[in-house]
């Protein structure tokens, strides 16, 4: 049975990972809407990616963590 420590720290977790799914949708609606509207220039829509890029990592990360792979 798990501890109540692990049982808060996956809490904790899966409450980070909504919120940096939530974020990387965010950036995603934030880039295509640039790109429509050709408002931004090539810097500010390669930042936004590269940022977006980086929270992809992170939430895999922490989906890994979560669930770990477990061989049977």
């Amino acid at each position: 049975m798990n501890s109540p420590q692990t049982m808060q720290r996956d809490e904790v977790l899966r409450v980070k990972l909504e919120l940096l799914q939530r974020e990387h949708r965010d950036l995603d609606d934030a880039i295509v809407a640039l790109h429509t509207e050709g408002k931004a220039d090539q810097l500010t829509l390669r930042r936004l990616k590269k940022r977006k890029l980086m929270l992809k990592d992170e939430i895999q990360r922490l989906s890994d963590e979560i669930t770990p792979d477990i061989i049977a």
